[in-house]
């Protein structure tokens, strides 16, 4: 009989948390089922010309089983996931992961199964996103004017930051990254993890610990495939699923104190707002806030309260 083969992509190098969680998942199920599962980690789609995008149709198509990818990429699926694309709203990431993979969580997955071809077995920590550029430090909203910032694929950031005064310009990571030392980008948000692991920090001097928004990312199933498996496979799935996303989240705690520590201060700038300044960015936000959180039930947000 032959194996069942699972190929989990990714867009990351191999050094990334989310890949070293993804070689946690594939351990686990080798070491459980043996020969009758094959483990292929395809961890950085961007080097074989794909781009981050492509990840979802991939898993749907069957050229993928499973992939790890932002929460952004479900928001036209499941509108409930756009509480994570709201500004300042996660003040506690202990609180966040907590939510995901309680209540909150059950929610989501649930939301994703009844509109989606998908199965999220679990929520990986992304941490919370900052800014950085090329041009000077980011103090103040009014700092922000005029800069060309790439955005992920989500018209609810580029609102954001359009309200904040830059200009956003929308980009798959694989176009971001390709051009990331030309004009076309001033500035951008990611978490710390990616800023270092993609070499943002080569190119921007200015890192502004701003906490904007707090990212989460889906392993995401082909529900059609899982369902195909025998159940004691599933079980397995499952188990290792739940223990790579455990384990993803104690890398993740860890990784900022890390990523801040390799950074050289000669070369960048890490600009932490004080209590005032950061005050001045959740005020200039707050009417995209108030717009898009009358479109959610209210008690999302009482899942994310710390």
């Amino acid at each position: 009989m032959n194996p069942i083969v699972i190929k989990f992509g990714g867009y990351q190098k191999p050094a990334s948390i989310h890949n070293r969680a993804a070689t946690r998942f594939g351990e686990i199920i080798k070491s459980k089922l043996g020969d009758r599962i094959g483990f292929e980690l395809i961890g950085d789609v961007l080097a074989r010309g794909r781009g981050s995008g492509d990840l979802l149709p991939m898993v749907e198509r069957g050229e993928l089983s499973c992939c790890y990818i932002s929460t952004v990429r479900f928001t036209h699926w499941v509108p409930e996931f756009k509480l994570l694309e709201l500004p300042f709203v996660v003040k506690n990431r202990a609180a966040a992961i907590a939510a995901l993979d309680g209540e909150l969580g059950d929610y989501l997955k649930r939301r994703v199964r009844e509109t989606t071809p998908f199965r999220v077995p679990g929520f990986w920590d992304n941490g919370f996103r900052h800014f950085s550029n090329r041009v000077r430090p980011i103090r103040t909203p009014a700092d922000c004017r005029g800069l060309r910032i790439r955005t992920q694929m989500s018209e609810l950031h580029g609102e954001v930051f359009r309200t904040l005064g830059f200009v956003p310009v929308p980009a798959d990571i694989r176009e971001f990254v390709a051009e990331i030392g030309g004009e076309k980008f001033e500035a951008q948000d990611n978490p710390l993890t990616n800023i270092y692991n993609f070499g943002v920090h080569q190119h921007h001097r200015y890192i502004t610990l701003s906490g904007h928004f707090f990212g989460a990312s889906a392993m995401a199933f082909n529900e059609q495939a899982y369902q195909s498996w025998p159940a004691d496979v599933r079980a397995v799935v499952d188990a290792a699923a739940r223990e790579a996303t455990a384990y993803q989240h104690e890398l993740a705690a860890a990784e900022d104190a890390a990523i801040l520590a390799k950074l050289d201060p000669l070369e960048n700038k890490i600009v932490r707002l004080t209590d005032a300044e950061h005050a001045a960015f959740v005020a200039a936000a707050q009417p995209v806030l108030a717009k898009h959180r009358r479109e959610l039930d209210p008690r999302l947000f009482d899942y994310l309260a710390p």
